[in-house]
């Protein structure tokens, strides 16, 4: 039985724990605070992200990085993306050599702009041959409690994502492999700007038609970004690009749209904080980053622009759409 450290106990980081233990894995489950590892550990339930909700009574948790990293065959790093460069740092000796390393962080790094398999390699010093990225239309509750769902492991390397999938592989997860990185990751991190925007058409009471236009203009975009920083176009029709822009844009599950949601109803951003447990939405944050990729490529994102304009801006909500609906005309 081959060993899986879950470094994060966030609401994903810990799904993903139980995923891997349920399809026979021994997983050691990190988490930052020793008194959430004892939780997890006495009550097999993560309080805090999955209450009520038994885990595998095989997964240890704790808070000793060292005892987690120990002989893991794969290390999935779950914490969030800004914060993924320092713990990365700390980390970084206690890797066990040849082990792949897994990002599920959805962002891109607000200092770099670089997306979170370039920062692994970068606080690392692992090649990129060792680095994966798991990403789909997987929102943590759903899957914790075990509806069927899919995800794409994507790795250069291709042997490496295929003991990745099969290591992920629990009957209500079906993994598939890809080796293009670049357009998961791509798509990962910008369908949470997406969302924000669906969020705030919903509180504007805007229907179906508005939802669907943003989904599919925005998913436009989205591969324009890919595209230009060399992804496979094809990847964004698949799991990783649609898939997940429809799951997250769609569920009231979705954070980023829950807080885009309260924006749209006139909420400050710290009043839709309060709407997602006092944390601000991960494409809050992506907007500003991924605004600036955007012009760093060259690449026009209409939809990404005014989400940056709401939130770093101070542009009403309102006047964002009039902005997006008055753009000038253009075949699709």
């Amino acid at each position: 039985m081959q060993k899986v450290a879950v470094m994060g106990a966030g609401s994903w980081g810990t799904t993903l724990a139980k995923v891997f233990a349920d399809a026979g894995s021994e997983v050691h489950l990190w988490a930052r605070r020793p008194e959430l590892a004892e939780a997890i550990n006495t009550t097999h339930i993560n309080p805090d992200y999955l209450p009520g909700l038994e885990l595998p009574s095989g997964l240890i948790a704790t808070s000793d990085a060292a005892a987690a990293l120990d002989g893991s065959a794969i290390v999935i790093f779950g914490v969030p993306s800004q914060t993924l460069r320092s713990n990365l740092e700390k980390w970084a000796p206690l890797l066990p050599a040849d082990s792949t390393l897994v990002s599920i962080s959805k962002g891109v790094e607000a200092a770099t702009l670089k997306r979170m398999s370039e920062v692994i390699a970068d606080a690392t010093g692992v090649d990129e041959s060792r680095i994966a990225v798991l990403s789909g239309p997987n929102l943590a509750k759903e899957v914790a409690e075990e509806q069927p769902a899919a995800t794409v492991i994507a790795c250069t390397d291709e042997e490496r994502a295929k003991a990745v999938q099969h290591a992920a592989a629990a009957p209500y997860l079906r993994p598939y492999t890809n080796t293009d990185v670049i357009g998961a990751e791509i798509g990962g991190a910008c369908k949470n700007v997406i969302a924000l925007a669906c969020g705030m058409a919903s509180g504007r009471g805007l229907g179906n038609n508005t939802l669907a236009t943003i989904i599919t203009r925005g998913l436009a975009e989205i591969t324009r970004l890919g595209v230009a920083l060399g992804a496979d176009p094809f990847t964004f029709s698949g799991l990783a690009g649609m898939g997940d822009l429809v799951a997250t844009c769609s569920s009231t599950l979705s954070r980023n749209r829950t807080f885009g949601y309260r924006l749209g109803q006139g909420g400050t951003l710290e009043e839709a904080k309060a709407t997602t447990n006092g944390q601000v939405a991960e494409g809050v944050i992506s907007s500003d980053s991924i605004f600036r990729l955007a012009q760093q490529v060259g690449v026009e994102m209409p939809i990404t622009q005014a989400v940056y304009g709401v939130c770093h801006r101070g542009v009403d909500v309102e006047d964002m759409i009039v902005a997006l609906m008055g753009r000038s005309k253009k075949s699709e």
